[in-house]
């Protein structure tokens, strides 16, 4: 069997390749790591494999490019650091998906997973659900926001949002000038409609854009202060949720 790893992170495809090297669920002959995009598109151009693992976002672009320029036709296991990715669109039974960072068993589950379903795969199943995890919650995605200024409305642009703050029942947009404004919705409701790479949720009270995150202070182990390029709504200090550090530290590193 030919396994072919899409992986742009070094320690990320290191990891995955040992544990396939080690595993008794599959008799893997060949593993080929290939680091972009573009190497993806050069290889299932001239080559095909038995299955393959896919990390969604790489650092030249997305997955979904590579199943536009070349014809992939095994099953494919995502791999994807966002919760936001992984979503109702593996419901068909061809498609498996890895939430980093996975433990070893979590790997060897959807190797099981495969080793049921090879038999009755469906490429073009595979390609649906890759089309849904890419471009379509990004139609659910909001990139303007209309908001109350004096007498007049204003839309204003996700680029120009430093963070969203919660303050009393009140949320509030603040922008790059440094103003912000009372927004009809709430942290918990306006996190879903967010684009998941630019804005992340630290805690109950702020979502954060990523490009004013200036520095992150670890204090301790469970205790990391973000310092941003602009003040805090009431100049406090702002900490990351202890249950959130793990899934920034990920974010972050995308």
């Amino acid at each position: 069997m030919k396994i072919a790893i899409v992986e742009d992170e070094y320690l990320a495809s290191s990891y995955l390749k040992s544990i396939l090297e080690q595993q008794d669920i599959l008799q893997i002959a060949n593993i080929t790591v290939l680091k972009s995009v573009k190497e993806a598109i050069l290889f299932f151009s001239e080559n095909n494999v038995d299955l393959a693992f896919m990390d969604i976002h790489l650092g030249d672009g997305k997955s979904l490019e590579i199943f536009e320029k070349a014809a992939v036709s095994c099953p494919v296991i995502f791999i994807t650091a966002y919760d936001a990715y992984a979503i109702s669109v593996f419901k068909h039974f061809t498609i498996d998906y890895l939430l980093k960072p996975f433990e070893e068993q979590e790997l060897l589950e959807a190797l099981i997973k495969f080793k049921k379903i090879k038999d009755s795969f469906n490429a073009d199943a595979t390609l649906q659900s890759l089309v849904a995890i890419e471009t379509p919650e990004t139609s659910k995605i909001q990139r303007h926001f209309l908001v109350n200024h004096g007498y007049k409305l204003i839309s204003v642009n996700e680029s120009e949002i430093t963070y969203f703050a919660a303050s009393g029942k009140h949320l509030f947009i603040c922008v790059n000038s440094g103003n912000s404004f009372l927004y009809n919705n709430t942290i918990t409701e306006i996190i879903n409609c967010l684009d998941p790479f630019i804005f992340f949720k630290i805690n109950r009270k702020y979502i954060v854009n990523r490009n004013i995150i200036k520095e992150v202070v670890k204090h301790s182990n469970q205790k990391i202060e973000l310092i941003l390029t602009v003040p805090s709504l009431e100049n406090e200090p702002i900490m990351i949720s202890k249950k959130e550090i793990n899934n920034f530290k990920n974010w972050l590193d995308q």
